[in-house]
């Protein structure tokens, strides 16, 4: 019997999307290239896993069975590539989950470092709320995440890679209006805008300023910090911005103003999120540090201007 891991990876991901196409997509490959490989499995198996419908695929009785062993094939083979890369330092694969209030800001400085650190790293990166990266985290899907703390669970170990602290952000007038010694619990609820539920950053927001979502009169549940800015940089209300993400969202917004907080700012910590069990191989340490760079990089853009 010849079953290889290609195989049972585009059968897992049939049987997690439901879909040839959508599996084929997320494999990276073409339909039908997906589709031989599910019926050459087929017939080494000799049995059929997978009912062909119009608009879906669904796994037969042995296709759930073959389901439950390949995942754990596939488990074991993501554990032995961890394995291998503890001796090898920062090097391989290595799978990267990262939340979109970090990502477009982080990763066009840190990715530049990672490669001239080696040329050869074989980097996956995924973009997704902290809910679905600590789900996949906990199955085996990522190898570690750039995550805001507090992480949920206790499943993890979490390195501190930096203070990220919040500035009020809107037009000069809309900023003006707020007053000089302006603290995050004196915002007016009626304009304050939040990213959409999901993000944690919009808890944290609600966090920092005493609110409830309810409060605030003008949800516009926007999906990300470049569409928040966008609006409060035409007159639509006030929000917090992360310092991460200022160098970007003031050259894209030339209308925006910005303003400290008084006394004690508030803030974000940004973490490196791995496995117990994982944090003290050496690639961690060595992604952390390098992680730590990139944020300290823009970070001093930031507080250098503002």
């Amino acid at each position: 019997m010849n079953i290889t891991l290609r195989q049972l990876t585009y059968f897992t991901a049939l049987a997690r999307t439901g879909h040839f196409g959508r599996a084929a997509a997320e494999c990276h490959v073409s339909q039908p290239a997906l589709s031989t490989q599910i019926k050459e499995l087929e017939v080494e198996l000799g049995t059929r896993l997978v009912e062909r419908q119009p608009r879906r695929a669904v796994l037969t009785p042995a296709g759930h069975d073959l389901l439950r062993h390949a995942e754990t094939v596939l488990a074991d083979m993501r554990a032995l590539e961890t394995q291998a890369r503890r001796a090898q330092g920062l090097s391989g694969r290595l799978t990267l989950g990262v939340i979109p209030t970090i990502a477009p800001y982080l990763l066009p400085v840190a990715l530049p470092l990672l490669r001239a650190r080696n040329v050869t790293l074989d980097l996956r990166v995924h973009e997704a709320t902290t809910e679905r990266l600590v789900r996949a985290l906990e199955e085996g899907h990522l190898d570690t995440a750039i995550l805001a703390t507090p992480v949920p669970g206790d499943a993890m170990t979490s390195l501190p890679i930096a203070d990220d602290r919040f500035l009020l952000a809107g037009t000069a007038d809309a900023v003006a209006r707020v007053g000089e010694a302006v603290k995050p619990r004196d915002l007016d609820p009626n304009r304050l805008l939040l990213l959409d539920d999901g993000h944690c950053l919009a808890d944290q927001a609600l966090d920092v300023c005493a609110m409830r979502r309810p409060q605030t009169r003008v949800d516009m549940a926007a999906s990300s910090l470049g569409t928040l800015c966008g609006l409060v940089a035409e007159g639509f209300g006030v929000t917090l911005l992360p310092e991460l993400a200022i160098p970007r969202e003031v050259a894209g917004n030339p209308k925006l103003a910005l303003r400290r907080f008084s006394g004690e700012e508030p803030g974000r910590g940004i973490a490196l999120v791995c496995r117990h069990r994982t944090a003290d191989d050496p690639w961690v340490g060595d992604l952390a540090a390098l992680l730590q760079t990139a944020t300290d990089q823009l970070l001093q853009q930031t507080r250098d201007r503002f």
